[in-house]
């Protein structure tokens, strides 16, 4: 891992939060000197460097696109929701339609799935961005996620996307802190990650079996659950929710296993360490 300092030597990590709210803030005024591109998905990480973007852009005179790549791989309803968020701010949205499943090479879930689908999708992002004339694109990976298993990143470092959180040393809570602070509606939004996720690494995924655990999911969240993962193996459902809310999860049990089941799932289970984000990823060498 590569420790992260400022330009005094001092390691970001030990930077207080004022510190790197500075540090980003005059980051991306540096951006600013062009237009700019950010990879916008709608959740907090993205919506905040899409903020800080437009609040730069207005001293420099430029322009910042907030542009999604919408894919089956993420959860259906997300573009709208990105949508009412990116014109809150005041950025120019925009949405390309991605089929990374076969485009990426992504069909059997491998082990490196992250990397090849973020190659694929930022290299699409990046003609895009060629096209539009935009100097400078960034994305939103935080402090936290450089400490995790995220093969992603190294795609994304390699076609030289810029990563205005991380290099600040915002962690998520930060994210969230500073986001509320500037009045960003998604400040307490929970993350979505890709439905891949949901799978054990070497499953054959379909569209049909992303479509069904999002039907999945969103049906548990209506219910009043926050963080919501519904994991399969096979014809078992694994659902994970935060601990707290497991007695909640277990009021509502006749509606979860009769909606589950009709999606199609024989086995409906809760897993008892709650939710944990990249529980698939524990046998994986990091």
């Amino acid at each position: 891992m590569v420790t992260m300092t400022d330009n005094d030597g001092r390691r970001i990590s030990d930077m207080t939060y004022e510190e790197k709210k500075q540090k980003l803030q005059e980051q991306m005024l540096v951006y600013a000197q062009g237009d700019m591109l950010v990879a916008f998905s709608g959740g907090v990480d993205s919506s905040l460097i899409l903020k800080l973007a437009v609040q730069a852009a207005a001293k420099t005179g430029h322009q910042v696109y907030g542009i999604m790549m919408h894919t089956m791989l993420h959860p259906m309803g997300e573009v709208e929701d990105a949508r009412v968020t990116a014109e809150q701010i005041g950025a120019e949205f925009r949405v390309l339609e991605i089929d990374e499943l076969k485009g990426a090479d992504i069909l059997d879930n491998p082990v490196d799935r992250c990397y090849r689908c973020k190659k694929y999708l930022f290299r699409n992002l990046i003609e895009e961005g060629e096209k539009l004339g935009v100097s400078v694109m960034m994305e939103g990976t935080n402090e936290d996620d450089l400490y995790v298993y995220r093969p992603g990143l190294r795609a994304i470092r390699e076609l030289g996307i810029h990563s205005p959180l991380a290099e600040a040393g915002m962690t998520k809570a930060e994210v969230r802190r500073l986001a509320g602070e500037l009045g960003v509606s998604v400040s307490n939004k929970p993350s979505m990650p890709c439905l891949a996720t949901r799978f054990p690494y070497g499953t054959r995924i379909s569209y049909e079996a992303m479509r069904k655990v999002d039907e999945g999911e969103a049906f548990i969240r209506s219910l009043g659950f926050y963080n919501v993962r519904l994991r399969i193996h096979k014809d078992v459902a694994r659902i994970e929710v935060d601990v707290n809310e497991m007695p909640h999860l277990l009021e509502h049990c006749e509606q979860i296993v009769a909606k589950l089941k009709n999606l199609g799932y024989d086995y409906i289970t809760v897993d008892l360490e709650g939710f944990r984000s990249g529980s698939m990823d524990l046998h994986v060498k990091k």
